[in-house]
This record gives structure tokens, sequence and C-alpha cells, in this order.
């Protein structure tokens, strides 16, 4: 707890609370290693949900300090593996053939995360190179125990503290939790990745490994073997003469590209599921986490940038009304004002200057200052946001983001908003209507005949009895409810 407070820069009423909060518990749960040091050896004690938010942590530097970054990147793909007995057990239950029928050599885990390791196998029908990844023994059971822990936070924080429900924290961990789920399930992850390669076919400088079906299952997943060089190892990246800070716009610009275009994009794109291949491709990995946003939200979110490129902050706070991500009844020439005080400190200076924890503080402030709610479907596109541009700041410290980010909202403005973008709209809805045209004649009379017929109103003591009935069973179900989650 002394070591996360002092990174971040917590004041003495803060850190004197957490003390006393913290200090009952002291002598409780499960301990850790101790060889790792605190930090990450406390979120790996507390569970894997609880590793995925230091995971997000180790690619901003800028907000936890440099020394706090590079202890966190081990809960990227360094943590203690499970046994090779375990793997194999595990393989030949879910593929139901046996292990040596299925491969000719099978390697130590090269690569441990949260949910899952990975292990380098070479087929034994074909000889080629391949990664396995098997789901970790009894991880739902303790994702579950997270989740319901989360909850239960959720639940405590929105009672103790009405002004967070703008927040909408229950709805974050619903979110999270669905999320979460889909990880669990390595055949929703290999479908994932066979979409992902699909849309990203024809992008230069970028790779998706193959799936093998064949070798795939619900708690094992095959792709074909990628090798390179670890995107988060510098020293390594130098040595082998790639370009850092072309790297670091190509990181960018495909997240965006991925985002806006596909409306279809990793979700989980830190050091740790990113190499670079001998010939400066980079190779995307892990597809647990995938992003989706409609053609709306993509429009949305690409004209706030690009109102933020030219620096037109009143456009950008007219969007937000519009798309109602601020309430209606403010006042939108104030919300400029505010996001012109987020805006102009950052344009123009090296980014190596710009204190992202700052920012975000004042962004926090904003939202709350306006009544802002938490929008759920953007949670995982701002979240992915945040861990990419640590993943190519830490690639090159000194990037403008915003002039990197310019060309690619730039060609999506154009394709999508204007007079192109509107006829392929209109087109859209001709077809739609024509598919319903043989049924328009029906709705139109079944409309005229519920017009001209309205059904009776319901008798008083029906009413009443249909609102007794109601509420004994509203109290019903809460009770219920309260004694679940008692139990």
């Amino acid at each position: 707890m002394k070591v996360v407070l002092e990174a971040l820069e917590a004041g003495p009423l803060l850190r004197i609370t957490f003390r006393a909060l913290a200090w009952p518990f002291r002598w409780l749960g499960y301990k850790g290693d101790v060889n790792m040091p605190p930090v990450p050896r406390a979120l790996t004690a507390l569970g894997p949900a609880y590793i995925k938010f230091g995971q997000i942590l180790s690619t901003r530097p800028d907000v936890v300090g440099d020394d706090m970054a590079v202890q966190l990147r081990v809960l990227q793909d360094k943590l203690p593996p499970f046994s090779m007995r375990e793997a194999k057990a595990a393989i030949q239950r879910e593929l139901g053939q046996s292990f040596d029928q299925l491969f000719a050599s099978f390697s130590e885990p090269v690569a441990a995360a949260s949910l899952a390791q990975v292990h380098k196998a070479h087929l034994a029908e074909t000889g080629e190179a391949v990664a396995v990844k098997i789901l970790r023994p009894g991880i739902e059971r303790a994702f579950r125990t997270d989740i319901d822990a989360f909850y239960f936070a959720a639940r405590t924080i929105e009672v103790l503290s009405p002004s967070s429900r703008r927040l909408r924290p229950m709805d974050v961990i619903t979110h999270f939790e669905g999320v979460v789920m889909g990880e669990l399930d390595l055949r929703l992850e290999s479908s994932a990745a066979a979409e992902f390669a699909a849309n990203t076919e024809n992008d230069t400088g970028f790779q998706v490994p193959k799936v093998r079906w064949a070798l795939s299952g619900r708690r094992v997943m095959t792709l074909d073997w990628a090798e390179g060089t670890n995107i988060g190892i510098n020293d390594a990246l130098d040595a082998a003469d790639h370009d850092r800070v072309g790297l670091a716009s190509r990181v960018l610009q495909l997240f965006l590209n991925h985002a806006l275009r596909d409306g279809y994009f990793h979700g989980d794109m830190h050091q740790g599921n990113l190499k670079v291949a001998a010939n400066g491709d980079i190779i995307a990995y892990d597809f647990g986490i995938m992003g989706r946003i409609d053609e709306y939200t993509r429009r949305v979110y690409a004209e706030i940038l690009f109102g933020f490129i030219r620096k037109d902050y009143q456009r950008v706070a007219e969007v937000h009304f519009e798309a109602g991500y601020v309430p209606a009844d403010r006042d939108v020439d104030e919300f400029a004002r505010a996001l012109r005080a987020v805006g102009e400190p950052i344009f123009g200076m090296d980014a190596s200057r710009i204190s992202m924890a700052r920012l975000l503080s004042y962004l926090f402030e904003v939202t709350e200052r306006f009544g802002m709610e938490t929008r759920t479907e953007l949670i995982l596109l701002q979240r992915t946001m945040v861990v990419v541009e640590g993943v190519a700041r830490s690639l090159d410290p000194h990037m403008n983001i915003w002039q990197v980010a310019k060309p690619v909202v730039e060609n999506y403005i154009k394709e999508s908003i204007g007079p192109k973008a509107l006829m392929r709209d209109l087109g859209k809805t001709a077809m739609i209507l024509a598919r319903f045209g043989p049924q328009l004649p029906r709705l139109a009379e079944d409309a005229l005949i519920r017009l001209n017929n309205p059904p009776p109103p319901p008798k008083p003591q029906r009413r009443i009895a249909r609102l007794s009935w109601m509420a004994l069973g509203g109290v019903l179900t809460g009770g219920a409810i309260w004694l679940i989650n008692l139990l």
C-alpha cells in the first residue's frame, strides 16, 4: 500500500486514511510470492481480475512512474506457470487425442499470464511450429470470486457515495464481467482471431497468426507460432535495428484504423501481446478481449478526435451534447471552455513533458462538474486508447499523438462524414425499406385499425389488484436477491 500511494503521489490525508483502513487486514489473506516486488506480489495474491488492472498500469509509466511500470510488466506474461502435467492433461481432455499423437515436441511455458499460459510446440504430422494456449486450472472459479467482490464494492460505493452513481459502478462491473467471461472460452477467442485476421489482412506491417481449428477447443487454442521481439524491450529492438519511432506511430495508427474503419479492435494491446517480426511487422496475439463499436459511435468518436486535432473545442462540445454524453441542461459554451483547458496544454508540447496523471485528474473533474455519466459502450475503447498510447510512448517518449492520429482520423472523416457517407446511408435505408415493402400495406392497415379501435381502459379494481401483485412480486424478488447476496 505504501509503495502504491507514493507512486501515485497521494496526499498525507489519503495516506493516513488508507493505512488506517488496511491495518486490521495486515495478517489476513494470501501472502503471495515473496520474491516478487511488493505491488506485483499484492496484485497477484489478490487474484486474476486485479492482475488485469496491474497490466493496464504497466503501460503507463507517466502515471505510476518508470520503476513501478517495469515492476508491473511481470504481470503481462511472466507470472508463475502451472505444471506441465496439468497442461498435457488439459490438452488430452479437451482435444480427445493422445498428446504424443498431436505434438512431436512441447516446450516448458514460454509465457504465463493471469488466465492462461502458452507453450511452443511442433506438430507431429508436419513439424510446423505452433503456439498452444491453455487456460489455468480453476480460473473460472477464481474470476467468479473476484467479480463477486467487485459487485460488493460497487454496491457499497453507490450506498456510501450517492454522487458516484453517475459513474454507474454496477454497470461498469457488469461490462467487465461480460468481457472476462468471454476470455474464459477459447473457442470465442479463436473466432475473434479469425475475424480480426480477415479484417486486417491488407494492413501493411501487421500480422495476425493463423488459428489451427482442429487443435482448438474451449480450454485450449492453437495458433501458428509467431517469431519476433517483444515490443516492450527497447534494448532488444535497438539491437535488431528496428525503427522504434516508426513502430510507435504504426501501433497507434493501426489501433485507430481498426477502431474507426472496422469497428473491431484488439482490446488488450499491452506489450505482452505484441511482437516485432524480423522484417519490422507488428505481430498481435491474445485475442481474448476484443472491442466492437457501431457506426454511429465511431462517427462520434472520430468527430471528437478531429475536433481536438483542429482545436475546434466548440464543435467537440457540441458533439458531446448531440450524442447525449453531457446532460442537455448544461452550458455547451462552458463545456467548450473546459475542453480547451484540457487540450491546449498538450498541443505542441513534447510528450515526455506531459503529466498524464494530472491530465486524467482534470478530465475527471470536468466529467464530475458537467454531470457526465459513464458510457459502458465506450469503456473498452477508452481503456485500450490509454494502453496503446502508453505502448507508443514507451517506444518513442517524444511522440505527438495528435500528429500521428491526424491522417487516420482525417481519412475516416472524409470517407464516413460528408456527401459520400450520406448517399451510402440513404442507400442502406432504401434497402431496408425495400425488404419490408411487401408488408407495408398490412402494417399501415393494422395501425389504422388500432387508431380507430383503441383498447378499453382497465377497470380500477383490476388495476389496483395488478399493482398489488407487482408490488408483492417486487418485494419477493428483492428479498431473494438479498438472500442470494448474503449467502
